[in-house]
């Protein structure tokens, strides 16, 4: 399995989850991001992509990345895919059993916990769950594990209680707290992969900054390729949620941008 460079975000698609994954798919997108929570996500409706993807020809299993997460009761609405009076550990196993289903598969290639359950630290909710994803990991129904939603102190307490390192870590991606930069430090010294999301939406100050624009400008570019390539000479692994067919062709042809060093520096410094 070869990591994707781009992750295709599936949150807040609902009825057009399904249309949407195909497309992304015939867009050259071979990374989907999804999860197991209703509230925000339509994981069947990836499924459903997935399976007309592989109908079409498009793609096979074995091109693609397929994550997916652990999400939390409290993060959940009434349409559970666990039983919420299991203990946590079933909990993992029933949502990993669901999520398998809904994608068509007998694996994921990364299985992520939704967010720790407080936002003050790493608990012993987390580190029975985290233990439960580990077993799920070694049966082989996930290949990799990540945690997302985390602050630097729940990695550093994760790391203190002895649990095993994850392999990825997702967060929403600020520049005005210097694009994660504590966070992306600890990992880059740990071969942690940062995966970033709302890189567009959590930064519209970026979008507009006369430095993204002339770099833009230069490159013939979008101000978003401008803000995907950055992130990617920083060692992030972006996630988009684009809807729009043109806009998945410009975020995959990011890749094609050249970014000097110094104008990666100075995006990096725009916001701290």
């Amino acid at each position: 399995m070869t990591l994707p460079d781009f992750l295709y975000g599936t949150a807040w698609k609902e009825d057009r989850t399904q249309a949407l994954t195909e497309l992304a798919l015939r867009m050259g997108f071979r990374g989907i991001d999804t999860a197991n929570q209703r509230r925000h996500y339509f994981e069947a409706g990836v499924g459903q992509g997935l399976a007309a993807a592989y109908r079409a020809g498009v793609v096979t299993r074995a091109d693609l990345f397929l994550q997916t997460k652990f999400t939390y009761q409290l993060g959940q609405d009434h349409r559970l895919p666990y039983d919420p009076s299991a203990d946590l550990s079933t909990q993992v196993a029933q949502s990993v059993q669901s999520s398998l289903e809904h994608l068509g598969t007998d694996h994921v290639d990364s299985y992520v916990l939704h967010g720790p359950a407080s936002g003050y630290g790493w608990t012993d909710d987390d580190a029975e769950v985290w233990a439960a994803m580990a077993k799920e990991r070694d049966a082989g129904r996930t290949r990799l594990l990540g945690v997302s939603n985390v602050s630097l102190r729940h990695l550093e307490q994760m790391t203190v209680a002895g649990a095993e390192a994850p392999d990825f870590v997702q967060n929403r991606c600020f520049a005005r707290l210097g694009w994660d930069r504590d966070i992306r430090s600890f990992c880059m010294d740990r071969k942690i992969v940062y995966q970033g999301f709302s890189l567009l939406t959590a930064n519209p100050e970026v979008l507009g900054h006369p430095l993204v624009a002339g770099i833009a400008a230069r490159g013939k570019a979008t101000a978003a390729q401008v803000v995907f390539r950055f992130a990617r000479a920083v060692g992030m692994l972006p996630l988009t949620g684009t809807s729009d067919a043109e806009h998945m062709k410009q975020d995959l042809a990011s890749r094609g941008l050249s970014l000097s060093p110094d104008e990666v520096r100075a995006i990096e410094s725009l916001a701290g």
